[in-house]
């Protein structure tokens, strides 16, 4: 059986093609799109057609691709780019090919194609130089491969532009059995000289490192463009701007009906630990600092499928279809991770997420946390607490150009009061704290989201 995985940044007009184009294929039995924050509506269009869709833990290609194979659940795995279009029908058959008839262990797409300027230019003229002994392939940068899990997890992910040279020099160190299969002509979108410096500088600087024994990299204009993506991510979507309502959930114990965090203390065993950081830690910013470190070490993989074995509180499809029909902004804002908030949002098809952002390195928990500043005291606060969600929903009201009392609140905890209070409805379901309750236009006691939809009829 084959996984398929797609990373995808900001690819609405052509993502649905690719996934349908894998989902046709007899032996796949897993189409998994990693996202990499898009700002338009790939992800709408993945899950549409039939993808898997997370969110990658890091910005980069390299990064989406670790993350899709933590998450994986078959060992023959294809790599597909999501821009092109002219793929031939069977390209999955062609790629694997030398797989099943165990004639390779790694598989690497070669192809007539308009251009390829930093192959020539570039990437194979350094190979001669620094690496004479290594294999002459017709396309080095291809980005099409089809291999095994077991070896792929071997890999390193550069970040940028280098990640499919690296995979390759990789695998050819290890002595794996490599080969390349033709798959005819295709057409993807051209790079600016802007696009392609950048691109060529990161080749050199894989091939570089991978020939030499060579660790330290310049990746100032990289990470640049990362800070800059990242504060655009939460920027307005065109096909937003109409909209003036908000809903709200909490996640933990709202839509999820446990604790992420509890459930990961009995999962990952440290609940003692936890029980001591929650107890001896009053300040929210240390508190929060502390628990992200007993996640140390566990994989992007390892969270997503935990993620999937806390039960979701039924008819939440039903409620956010009527949501949505009625013209709202759909989103969540919870004090867990981003990494889980945007799995909910890539499957179920909310439009926003807020929560701790917690940081990865290949694909891999460092014990750090980022708290956004959302949710910090400001000049539009509208309560005295220094870190609060309301904080993040005034903030998202703004950009949204939604006024507070035009949104719905659905929450069941302490963090979830002030929201409640100030939102034009607020709603306790299921409250876990005793002053929930008495501050919600609505109360529900029943873990159901269906019983919420004749409060909009």
């Amino acid at each position: 059986m084959i996984t398929v995985i797609i990373p995808a940044l900001n690819e609405e007009k052509t993502i649905a093609q690719v996934v349908e184009l894998a989902n046709r294929s007899k032996d796949v039995t897993e189409v998994i799109v990693v996202d990499d924050k898009s700002m338009d509506n790939t992800i709408a269009e993945a899950r549409q057609a039939g993808a898997i869709v997370i969110t990658s833990t890091k910005l980069g290609k390299g990064a989406s691709m670790k993350d899709g194979i933590l998450v994986s659940k078959n060992e023959w795995i294809v790599f597909l780019d999501a821009d092109i279009t002219t793929y031939p029908d069977d390209v999955i058959a062609i790629l694997i090919k030398p797989l099943v008839n165990k004639e390779a262990d790694f598989v690497k797409a070669f192809f007539e194609r308009q251009a390829g300027r930093v192959t020539e230019l570039v990437a194979k003229p350094l190979l001669s130089v620094l690496y004479p002994s290594f294999p002459l392939f017709k396309q080095p940068l291809s980005g099409m491969i089809a291999g095994k899990k077991s070896l792929l997890e071997k890999c390193e992910f550069e970040d940028g532009y280098g990640v499919d040279i690296g995979i390759l020099m990789d695998m050819h160190n290890m002595g794996v059995r490599i080969t390349e299969v033709p798959i005819g002509r295709i057409e993807n979108r051209m790079r600016p000289l802007e696009e392609l410096g950048k691109m060529s500088r990161e080749v050199a600087r894989t091939i570089i490192k991978k020939s030499t024994g060579m660790t330290g990299q310049n990746l100032e204009t990289y990470e640049n463009i990362q800070v800059i993506r990242e504060q655009m991510d939460f920027a307005i979507r065109e096909s937003l701007l109409s909209l003036k309502k908000i809903v709200m959930f909490d996640m933990d114990n709202t839509l999820f009906r446990a604790s992420f965090i509890n459930t990961a203390a009995a999962e990952f065993g440290f609940e003692n630990e936890l029980v001591n950081i929650v107890t001896n830690n009053s300040n929210p910013f240390i508190r929060t600092k502390l628990i992200a470190r007993l996640l140390r070490g566990k994989t992007i993989g390892e969270l997503l499928a935990l993620a999937d074995k806390i039960t979701i509180t039924p008819n939440l499809d039903i409620l956010l279809a009527e949501f949505k029909k009625q013209g709202y902004i759909t989103g969540i804002i919870s004090d867990s991770y981003d990494c889980i908030t945007n799995h909910l949002k890539n499957k179920f098809g909310f439009d926003f997420t807020i929560s701790n952002e917690l940081e990865f390195s290949k694909s891999i928990v460092t014990g750090e946390v980022k708290i956004p500043s959302f949710f910090l005291s400001d000049e539009n606060s509208q309560c005295k607490h220094d870190y609060c969600k309301l904080n993040a929903l005034i903030n998202v009201c703004n950009k949204y150009a939604v006024d507070l009392k035009n949104t719905v609140v659905i929450g069941d905890g302490e963090n979830d009061i002030c929201c409640i209070r100030k939102a034009g409805i607020g709603i306790s379901f299921c409250a876990t704290n005793s002053f929930v309750d008495p501050v919600a236009d609505f109360i529900i006691k029943e873990p159901d989201f269906g019983l919420l939809i004749p409060l909009l009829k």
